[in-house]
């Protein structure tokens, strides 16, 4: 994975208390380790990496409870709000931080915050809801958000008001890397007014683009959704003559999605992602690979990323906003093998409200709800503008100042695009010389 070079100073400073942790923890010693603040996880498994750099190496704080807390349970007042576009497992990672503050910590003031950062001001009519095992017993069978989200960003000033107003101590952001940019300006404002606020984020994007990060929780249902919604298209396709099938699923400036999709199913011959540049005509470009592979074989399925419209010219004149890549290339081929000897049968779908609505499979539903015992193990130690992820599988902490500064993008020189190629057959280059 790529280290921004600015990211390092943040990675090296570790991750920001609040203050001395003096209360002892009240969970069982089977469940503390003395030594894990001794313990790190290296970001690079590689060796190579560290025998050329004479400095230590870079390495997150390793996740888990600690034997002190900042934090009394029997006081702390905590808030979880979840912002952005739906995705697996949200409502998981929601039930399991009630379950670890209530349960293991004896926390009893717990709110949801409904509808994104647009329930922490005032002026929406957006009471917090109060949130207890009970409550929240059913959610995790659930695809969504039990709180509800949205897009909306806040002035920070406003938010912290709210959450000062309302005595919150703890606040745990569920959201991609917009939601963590507004996460690290709730954590800056709080730390301006000497205001003690832990602020503790869990990756969450379809995209799996958070910088730093090697996985998002929810990122495996929606492959495995996805990778079905494929294997169906390509069904269809060979179902009669000249079926070209075109799928579009998300990923904006990142094509993780698609590119794993397309290697779990097997059955894509060419995927699309706004990584990668490719000419639509020309000898080297789709249309006359497309109709190549069609002759060849009688069919042809396409996995397209939603991104790639803006890297594709023309497409909407200059304002490429609201239209659809999907739409755009079933057009265009439509159009294209009318003036070839045998026309192709093309069809488009799109599953995107399908892959981001449904619940969590069981391998990320153990995921979520490790994430949330790790954020809340942080939380109250007193850590906070960190984000809880996995380094090499390893659960860490992440400075949220280190995550926020670039996104993650699929490398064209890496082994997930080669495998890719590998996969699909698809040339490694699509632009004409």
């Amino acid at each position: 994975m790529r280290i921004p070079g600015d990211a390092i100073p943040f990675i090296r400073a570790g991750i920001p208390c609040l203050g001395p942790a003096e209360i002892p923890s009240p969970l069982p010693s089977a469940h503390l380790d003395a030594d894990i603040d001794a313990n790190r996880v290296l970001l690079s498994p590689y060796l190579s990496n560290w025998r050329e750099n004479a400095e230590e190496p870079l390495s997150y704080e390793l996740a888990g409870p600690r034997n002190k807390l900042f934090f009394d349970p029997s006081t702390v007042r905590a808030a979880i709000v979840t912002c952005g576009g739906l995705c697996p497992g949200i409502n998981d990672v929601i039930r399991s931080l009630v379950i670890t503050l209530h349960d293991l910590y004896g926390a009893r003031e717990v709110y949801g915050i409904r509808y994104g950062f647009r329930g922490l001001v005032e002026g929406h009519d957006l009471s917090p809801m109060h949130l207890d095992p009970l409550a929240i017993e059913p959610i995790s069978n659930e695809g969504g958000s039990f709180l509800g989200s949205s897009r909306d960003r806040q002035n920070p000033r406003e938010t912290v008001d709210f959450l000062q107003k309302r005595g919150i101590d703890i606040l745990f952001v569920i959201g991609g890397d917009g939601t963590q940019k507004s996460a690290l300006e709730i954590a800056k404002e709080a730390e301006s007014r000497g205001y003690p606020l832990s602020v503790v984020g869990l990756p969450k994007t379809i995209d799996n683009d958070i910088g730093l990060v090697e996985k998002t929780f929810g990122f495996d249902t929606a492959v495995s959704i996805a990778t079905e919604v494929l294997r169906g298209a390509h069904v269809e396709a060979r179902g009669g003559p000249n079926g070209l099938f075109i799928v579009k699923l998300m990923g904006r400036q990142s094509g993780f999605l698609a590119t794993h999709a397309a290697i779990a199913s097997g059955d894509v011959n060419f995927v699309l992602v706004p990584e990668i540049p490719f000419d639509l005509e020309g000898e080297a470009g789709l249309f006359s690979l497309v109709r190549k592979r069609i002759e060849l074989r009688g069919h042809a399925l396409l996995a397209v990323a939603e991104g790639v419209a803006e890297k594709i010219e023309n497409i909407g004149g200059d304002n490429r906003v609201g239209w659809d890549v999907g739409d755009y290339l079933a057009l265009r081929f439509t159009e294209y093998f009318r003036s070839q000897p045998a026309p192709a049968r093309v069809r488009y779908i799109d599953p995107s409200y399908i892959v981001r609505s449904v619940p969590a499979n069981s391998v990320d539903s153990i995921f979520c709800q490790n994430l949330a015992h790790h954020a809340v193990h942080a939380a109250m130690s007193g850590r906070t503008r960190m984000l809880v992820a996995t380094c090499n599988r390893v659960y860490c902490h992440i400075p949220l100042d280190a995550v926020v500064l670039e996104k993650r993008f699929v490398d064209p020189e890496g082994l997930l695009w080669r495998s890719a190629l590998e996969t699909t057959g698809q040339p490694a280059c699509m632009v004409n010389p």
